[in-house]
């Protein structure tokens, strides 16, 4: 069986069918060492289809959207036996986690065998939005508010806050919970930026990873991304 070219870089989620066309055009696309530069031209599935140097894999693309539990390791394996966000996934492909999130962390975290969608939403120049919900072990100050809000000094970086919301507080218990928006994945850097300041984070949840949501997804639940979703995600590829 024979398909045409655009459609197989699309379905391989590396781009959109539309910008699959114009890599074609630009004689950016190759098939067996050959640049293909028709866009009817049609590939086998034995046929080693290359786009501006990556060849694509011939095994079939997944890709999850898993609401992570408390006390689930973000790794394909773990080496102490304790169980992985991989655990919970039912397939017989060979996946693993689009960046981590702390094991007491819950939330959205994406799962998926295609090595060069994560590395353009891990790459740091991709500044991909994730936003937190945060449980704070006592009710935050405006002026603690505003240095989070114009940037904190960790670990000799400023982190650029996109976002920053106080979404409730319980003056009874005095805690309170915040929204935060940030764009890197330096390891535990939410709770970092509290604890600089002397808040305790007791609770914290992903609950957006770029346009991607929760939704009604109970923890440990999870679903597939649409090929629509897939395109968008690629669209945060730089250069």
């Amino acid at each position: 069986m024979e398909i045409r070219l655009q459609k197989v870089i699309a379905d391989s989620g590396y781009t959109s069918r539309r910008n699959a066309e114009n890599l074609i055009k630009k004689g950016l696309v190759s098939v067996n060492g050959k640049v293909v530069n028709e866009l009817g031209f049609k590939v086998k599935n034995t046929d080693e289809v290359s786009v501006e140097g990556h060849i694509l894999s011939k095994d079939e693309k997944e890709y999850y959207l898993l609401n992570k539990p408390r006390g689930v390791i973000s790794s394909a394996n773990d080496d102490k036996g304790r169980k992985t966000v991989i655990d919970l996934i039912e397939s017989d492909k060979r996946l693993y986690p689009v960046g981590r999130l702390d094991y007491d962390t819950t939330g959205i975290i994406l799962i998926t065998n295609d090595g060069e969608l994560t590395n353009i939403l891990t790459h740091p120049k991709s500044n991909v939005p994730k936003t937190y919900l945060a449980k704070l072990d006592k009710i935050i100050t405006m002026e603690d508010y505003h240095k989070i809000k114009n940037g904190l000094l960790i670990d000799g970086r400023i982190v650029d806050v996109k976002h920053i919301k106080i979404k409730k507080t319980d003056k009874k218990k005095n805690n309170c919970f915040v929204e935060i928006t940030i764009s890197e994945g330096r390891n535990h850097i939410v709770k970092k930026l509290f604890e600089k300041l002397g808040y305790d984070v007791e609770k914290l949840t992903r609950t957006h990873y770029a346009f991607l949501d929760l939704g009604t997804l109970l923890s440990g639940e999870y679903r597939t991304l649409s090929k629509k979703e897939v395109h968008e995600l690629y669209a945060y590829k730089r250069g």
